[in-house]
């Protein structure tokens, strides 16, 4: 047996050995990228200097490094799809894509993977492509430090800056999305990591999260999208020390959420948004150390959610604090500093000795009224607010902090109650 184990390992390190370096440019052995793809061998790594390629439909089918060196700009003419992956080990890295093909049959992208594994796509830029990057069945794949801006046109006709469907194990780090229909977009995308990405500007949706499963998005900053982002039917996902900020409009959100279970919001930092954070059919899910503050609404919760925890969080100057449509069965709202809390604390220990219901009688009317918003900041709505508290007659009496702390919380990600 061994003899046969030291003829593969030989075998192995000879076709290392014979990986080749073709070099496409003016003056070079290739002036066009496409024919260096069709000579090139599996493993080969083609370096392309800058210069202006009127070239698309770039097919790879074989295990390629394609490395730009002098920021090479491949320019699709608005009539094709630049490149399309169709295999294995390919990394594309160093180059200029624009002027992205347009279909109203096919999402057209400026570079898209059909299906493969420990695909590499990293220091690119796109400029003006229908879908930026757009990966399909992909595995084990990097999309890093890429600059993806879109020209934005009416929603039905724009793509995403990154999408993917049906995908395993992909990360998606430092990049920078402006422009587009939905910044990042995933559809059955398990095992998924989204961090350190600048995301702003979008027409849609900053992240646009359906059915993907334990996944984790991190440190992330969506600023401006259209309507914020959404998290929809998905379980075992872990939100960490991001940004929602800026989504204003009657259907902007901070954060959408819709059938979540399972889950944790840690950490993250909301501001200045319509609603920070609604919440439709969240089961099991804990809401641990964010800053709520400047929004319209930090909390809008509907009723058919269950069994969530709300603790440790900062809730600081919003219109207000918590809204809901009833009842809101086994939830857990515990040590939250509000500002709003006019509470005491004798035993000096921190926590306020008296409850502190978020839930006014004012957010209550509008969520059933809501053209009576425009008595907000009215002495009318004080006076009925200040009645409510002191006699709790229409708002929820499961909706209570039963220990609010005095001060608020240190600025950390929290990941555990």
């Amino acid at each position: 047996m061994l003899p046969y184990v030291v003829i593969a390992c030989l075998g192995l390190c000879t076709l290392g050995v014979q990986a080749a370096e073709l070099l496409v440019g003016q003056g070079l052995a290739f002036t066009s990228l496409k024919t260096a793809i069709a000579s090139a061998a599996a493993g080969d790594t083609i370096s392309v200097n800058g210069g202006h390629y009127a070239e698309g439909n770039l097919q790879i089918t074989k295990p390629l490094t394609i490395i730009g060196r002098g920021n090479p700009v491949f320019d699709g003419e608005f009539k094709c799809e630049i490149f399309t992956i169709s295999a294995s080990n390919v990394t594309i890295r160093g180059v200029t894509l624009i002027n992205g093909g347009r279909s109203s049959t096919k999402e057209l992208a400026g570079i898209r993977v059909e299906a493969g594994t420990n695909i590499v796509i990293t220091d690119n830029r796109l400029i003006d492509c229908n879908y930026g990057i757009y990966l399909a069945k992909a595995r084990k794949t990097e999309v890093q430090r890429n600059i993806i801006e879109g020209k934005p046109d009416k929603e039905l006709n724009s793509g995403n800056g990154v999408h993917l469907w049906s995908c395993e194990g992909v990360r998606i780090a430092a990049n920078r999305i402006t422009g587009h229909r939905d910044g990042i977009y995933l559809e059955f995308a398990a095992h998924s990591d989204v961090e350190d990405n600048l995301v702003e500007q979008n027409s849609r949706y900053g992240l646009h999260f359906m059915s993907s499963h334990s996944s984790n998005y991190r440190k992330n900053r969506f600023s401006r999208n259209g309507a914020g982002v959404a998290v929809m039917y998905s379980r075992h996902v872990e939100m960490t020390g991001n940004v929602f900020e800026y989504s204003w409009g009657s259907s902007a959100y901070g954060l959408l959420i819709k059938d979540l279970s399972d889950s944790k919001i840690c950490g993250n930092t909301f501001h200045h948004n319509s609603t920070a954070i609604y919440s439709q059919g969240a089961t099991r899910t804990a809401y641990l150390g964010n800053q709520f503050r400047e929004n319209g609404w930090a909390l809008r919760i509907l009723s058919n959610g269950d069994d969530n925890t709300f603790q440790n969080n900062n809730f600081s100057r919003n219109s207000f604090d918590v809204g809901t449509n009833g009842e809101l069965t086994n939830h857990l709202f515990v040590g939250n500093y509000w500002d709003r809390y006019e509470g005491y604390d004798l035993k000096r220990d921190g926590i306020g000795d008296v409850p502190f219901r978020p839930v006014s009688l004012y957010a209550m009317i509008t969520e059933r009224v809501p053209v009576s918003l425009f008595l907000l900041h009215s002495i009318l709505v004080q006076l009925l607010d200040h009645a409510e508290k002191a006699f709790p007659s229409i708002t929820p009496n499961s909706v209570i902090d039963q220990s609010p702390v005095m001060r608020p919380h240190t600025v950390r990600n929290f990941n555990s109650p």
